[in-house]
């Protein structure tokens, strides 16, 4: 099967004001972005990349075997890339992977994390200079594009060069969807330059295609962050934690964001009442939010030991701060009971695959709208469970404490859950195999 021939839709003069414009504020955004990931510590070699200069030579490609390229914006959906490179590597074991994304910690973690087979890259800014520069010494010979990754001039110039395109993951808001169907040119323009959209979800399936996509290239396909490598574990830092803790029970609370913490807290309080040595271990989104947490932790009159701070866990410790970065993969290991924040408020939930792969049972607020394929079955399994505020999030953990029996049923439908969900995976890269005509070069 080769991909879908039928031309996009003609570029609209939106967009054409879109490459102007972006043309213009390139300089002006480059700056903003070179200033953070300076900030973060990376040197201008590798700020330079999104100018679209490379830091690395294009690896010698085996003749007939492709080099692909996957984009993801951040770590979930770079995980969800390597995924798949980790996948389609078995299928073409020749084939070489480029992973771009935009943020420091994507780029740590894929150093840890990405194959011998691939290597990872900054972004180009989506102005025409960075696009062709980057195109020009990378040559990929397919695209694949992870959730709702939709720069105009990215996939256009890509187009342009013959590179065969796929959005996989795919989701979008429904706040984006209402802002593409006031610019629907654009959006068919935009949407149509990809030969594969493969969602999440049917819903997303049929906003996709309310904005333009050809309903002959669109398939709901599952959420492959289902599939992906469990978060690693420090076994040394585990035994540790345990070490620390002793027979003391332990809750998790985890990506938790501004606002939640205070609800997290209260519950805390509660269930101290009833299991006076227990532990609450915050993890919050944001680890620079410490400072902040930390103020919330003491005016609710708890305990604190700091993890940034190398502060140890002692017998008095009611709440330990996890305020680092790249450990939840250790925190869950510690726990069966986990909170998962972005779901008390409007936020839309965060990635309950990662706990159930940990083998524990997961908690989370209502509004899980990033997770609408994900949350609804898992909840109805028995893995997961919904809570609103502080008083069900109180009873729901202490119910787990007390049930052992039922705590255990929870992480095993959660496990299962999980189990089913992965085998998506292999339809997912046969698509891509057959719908970006990537072969073997034996094949």
């Amino acid at each position: 099967m080769s991909p879908k021939t039928s031309p996009p839709a003609p570029p609209t003069s939106l967009f054409h004001l879109y490459r102007a414009l972006t043309t213009l504020i390139a300089p002006f955004a480059y700056r903003k972005v070179a200033k953070k990931l300076a900030a973060q510590g990376l040197g201008k070699t590798r700020q330079r990349e999104r100018l679209g200069h490379a830091s690395a030579a294009r690896p010698a490609v085996a003749p007939g075997a492709p080099l692909i390229w996957f984009h993801g914006a951040s770590v979930g959906e770079s995980l969800a890339a390597i995924t798949l490179i980790n996948r389609i590597s078995t299928k073409i074991p020749k084939a070489q992977f480029l992973l771009t994304s935009g943020t420091a910690t994507s780029a740590a973690m894929a150093a840890k994390r990405l194959p011998e087979c691939a290597q990872h890259q900054f972004a180009p800014l989506d102005s025409a200079a960075a696009v062709r520069r980057f195109l020009t010494h990378w040559r990929p010979d397919a695209g694949i594009f992870v959730e709702s990754e939709l720069w105009p001039i990215t996939l256009s110039t890509a187009k342009e060069a013959g590179i065969p395109l796929a959005l996989v993951n795919a989701r979008l808001s429904e706040r984006s969807i209402r802002r593409w169907r006031k610019k629907l040119p654009t959006a068919q323009f935009v949407i149509g330059l990809f030969d594969l959209l493969l969602t999440q979800n049917k819903q997303v399936a049929h906003d996709l295609m309310s904005i333009g996509a050809p309903p002959e290239r669109v398939f709901p396909s599952g959420n492959l962050k289902a599939g992906a490598t469990a978060l690693p574990q420090d076994q040394s830092l585990v035994a540790e934690m345990r070490a620390a803790l002793g027979q003391r029970p332990l809750w998790i609370a985890s990506s938790t964001h501004q606002g939640e913490e205070e609800q997290v807290l209260a519950a805390h309080r509660e269930l101290l009442q009833k299991h006076p040595d227990l532990c609450l271990l915050l993890a919050p989104r944001h680890p620079e939010r410490a400072g902040e947490v930390t103020a919330l932790i003491q005016a609710a009159g708890l305990s604190c030991a700091q993890r940034s701070t190398g502060a140890p866990i002692s017998p008095d410790t009611q709440v330990y701060l996890a305020d680092t970065l790249g450990e939840l993969g250790s925190w869950y290991a510690l726990s069966p009971i986990v909170f998962l924040g972005g779901s008390l408020l409007p936020i839309g939930g965060h990635n309950p695959f990662e706990v159930a792969q940990a083998k524990a049972a997961v908690l989370t607020g209502p509004h899980y709208s990033n997770f609408t394929e994900t949350f609804p079955p898992m909840i109805a399994a028995g893995g997961a469970f919904e809570v609103k505020n502080a008083d069900t999030l109180a009873a729901a953990v202490d119910l787990w404490l007390q049930d052992p029996a039922q705590l255990q049923t929870a992480r095993e439908a959660a496990a299962g859950y999980v189990r089913a969900q992965s085998g998506q995976l292999d339809l997912v890269v046969e698509r891509l195999i057959s719908g970006l005509c990537l072969k073997a070069p034996d094949a």
